[in-house]
């Protein structure tokens, strides 16, 4: 059965600067998979080329059994592909009731922004509230909760808790172990421990190049996990 999204032999990079090197990924069609590796590694340019972001140099990245290395972002998205970068995820000066009913624009599903709130109930809380006024936690979240409005099949996620505090990255995993069991979730985190009860499996990119792959238990019992992720 081919892998729901399947990069096969990818290279990408910025402008003359070569990032990404001969990257095989497989991605199936349900369940969590983590991305490591250091600062630097590849991880966020891995993220943006699968979006559309950043142009693929060589290789494909097929989704659903489509070839959409030449796609536009905004055709991947409607295709399927959430995506939840490492910063500027929300619309600050608008409230959290506004991010959601942009975000619900893309939505087919008149119950979508409900369900968000049941996903994350603190949005509820929040909804007169401008977004750029939100706790690190709470921006994440709405951050998340905008993207799942697109309906996405794959969600990309960088870094979802960078800057939260410590109390509601509990809250933010087991909200990403339930969305795992219902879609594909793509997780970079620096969180080793959190990333590992979210995915499956897991790849380890050391400067450009997958340099460990395997089930999530396998991985995190490698010996040679922790000289990739030094700094």
């Amino acid at each position: 059965m081919p892998e729901f999204l399947d990069i096969k032999h990818l290279d990408a990079g910025y402008g003359r600067s070569q990032v990404l090197f001969d990257v095989n990924l497989g991605i199936p069609w349900r369940g969590g998979v983590a991305v490591l590796g250091r600062n630097g590694a590849g991880k966020t340019t891995l993220m943006k080329t699968i979006v559309g972001e950043l142009p693929a140099w060589k290789g494909e990245v097929a989704f659903d059994g489509r070839d959409i290395s030449r796609r536009a972002t905004q055709e991947r998205v409607r295709a399927g592909i959430g995506y939840v970068p490492q910063e500027h995820s929300v619309f600050a000066r608008l409230s959290v009731r506004d991010n959601l009913a942009v975000g619900s624009l893309a939505s087919s599903k008149a119950d979508a922004v409900d369900h968000v709130l049941s996903i994350f109930p603190k949005l509820g809380q929040r909804l007169d509230q401008p977004a750029g006024t939100l706790s690190g936690g709470e921006r994440k979240m709405l951050a998340i909760g905008r993207a799942m409005l697109g309906d996405p099949k794959l969600l990309l996620l960088d870094e979802p808790t960078e800057g939260v505090w410590i109390g509601v990255i509990e809250e933010i995993t087991e909200r990403l172990i339930e969305l795992a069991k219902e879609i594909a979730v793509i997780i970079v985190e620096q969180h080793l421990d959190l990333a590992l009860r979210v995915a499956d499996y897991a790849y380890v990119l050391d400067r450009g190049r997958v340099a460990l792959q395997g089930e999530a238990g396998e991985v995190r019992g490698n010996p040679e996990l922790l000289r990739y992720l030094a700094p």
